[in-house]
């Protein structure tokens, strides 16, 4: 079996699960967040079950809109809040302890390989980094969660995204994955496992691994993973407690199909509006002008990514015709980005440096873009209206591509800039 089928094989109790096959499985962990938790609370409270089926194994993260920004989104922490201290569930992360959600998760300790995660969100695959199978599904399927701690699934196909070959300087994971969603596209991975191999895999950090996996649901996956190795196990180091197991796929595991990509010349990519497929090298859009320049985000506000925005704006200008917001992922990325230095770097640069927050990526809260402007974003999405007006535009890129467009007032390839 490959890894995605052993982790759910051992929480439905089974020696093995084929493809298409629905399992009933046990969930080890669950987490909602301010949008969609208040909906799973709602639909909770209506099964009439009373009492959660383990408080220790649901996070509750206070991190779309924050802090509150009307008076709506205050009544929505309000619920979050009350429910926990109902139900005992200490681990709410609300406002100035926490952050986004999926960062959250992982540098907490909440998350281990070998384990099967929910949460209501999207983005809930982020965690496969670690080798865990993580998926996002609906408020009201998280209400039987919270009453049962079980889940029908059905056991995904298995794709293998094989990557090999050495990053370029100032080439990233976020334009590795890019690049694998323009080729795949959208709707070409619908409820599949796609598991990310090769040797840039293997070479990437836990941080590159994230990005990898977060972005999977963007071609319709049900869940991205990474076999978990070494470098897992140093990240983990110090924040999980308890033993957990490290499946990996076996030698002759059998996959849906596998798809090759070869990195060693890849240029910078960009996601054009309106689609996460819509990917051109960097060469066939460079010039375009933008009105802002976003850095943060469940994908791409990890302190490696601060580190190489840094790296390229010290000592230099931002343009007067652009706003820069950055966004650390977390309070504790903000604060080694204090440490580091790497937020004087960004305020001297005229950037607008914001709370941990999902912030300007959700397009609910700040950062909104007026009809006609242009922002390029390390998000992850950029449909009509993602970030604000519908007639706005939004490309998508790495964090080094953002920061030298920042600079230029325009989308710039970031190996041209001396950092």
């Amino acid at each position: 079996m490959n890894i995605s089928e052993k982790i759910l094989a051992y929480a439905s109790g089974r020696d093995e699960v084929k493809p298409g096959e629905i399992i009933e499985a046990k969930v080890d962990m669950s987490m909602i967040n301010e949008i969609t938790g208040p909906l799973a609370i709602e639909a909770f409270q209506k099964i009439g079950a009373g009492r959660v089926w383990d408080n220790n194994r649901i996070v509750m993260v206070l991190d779309h809109q924050v802090p509150a920004d009307s008076v709506k989104s205050a009544e929505l922490h309000k619920i979050m809040r009350r429910f926990s201290r109902e139900q005992h569930i200490r681990n709410l992360y609300d406002v100035g302890f926490g952050g986004i959600c999926h960062q959250v998760m992982v540098e907490k300790g909440h998350v281990k390989p070998g384990e099967l995660i929910v949460g209501a969100d999207s983005h809930t695959c982020t965690y496969g980094a670690l080798g865990a199978f993580a998926t996002g599904i609906g408020s009201t399927d998280m209400a039987a969660v919270f009453a049962t701690g079980k889940i029908w699934l059905r056991v995904p196909e298995s794709i293998r995204i094989k990557i090999d070959g050495s990053l370029g300087r100032f080439v990233t994971p976020k334009d590795v994955i890019l690049n694998v969603i323009g080729k795949i596209k959208a709707d070409g991975a619908i409820y599949k496992a796609l598991e990310f191999t090769g040797s840039t895999v293997n070479e990437m950090n836990v941080s590159g691994r994230m990005t990898l996996c977060n972005m999977a649901v963007e071609m319709g996956a049900k869940t991205g993973i990474i076999n978990p190795d070494d470098k897992v196990l140093s990240y983990l180091k110090g924040r999980v407690e308890g033993s957990f197991r490290m499946f990996k796929s076996d030698p002759d595991a059998k996959f849906e199909r596998t798809i090759q990509f070869e990195v060693d010349d890849l240029e910078p990519q960009v996601a054009c509006p309106h689609s996460v497929d819509n990917v051109k090298p960097i060469s066939k859009v460079e010039g375009t002008p933008i009105n802002q320049a976003f850095l943060g985000s469940c994908t791409n506000g990890r302190l490696e990514d601060l580190r190489v925005a840094a790296e390229i704006l010290k000592g230099k200008k931002i343009n007067r015709r652009v706003r820069m917001l950055i966004t650390p992922a977390s309070q504790e990325i903000y604060l080694e980005a204090l440490n580091e230095g790497l937020i004087r770097i960004f305020v001297e640069a005229g950037a607008y440096v914001t709370n941990p927050t999902c912030g300007a990526c959700f397009g609910g809260h700040m950062g909104l873009l007026a009809s006609g402007e242009v922002c390029i974003s390390s998000s992850n999405r950029n449909f009509v209206g993602r970030m604000g007006s519908p007639e706005a535009q939004v490309y998508l890129a790495s964090p080094a591509t953002v920061a030298a467009s920042a600079l230029n007032g325009e989308i710039t390839d970031p190996r041209r800039v001396e950092g």
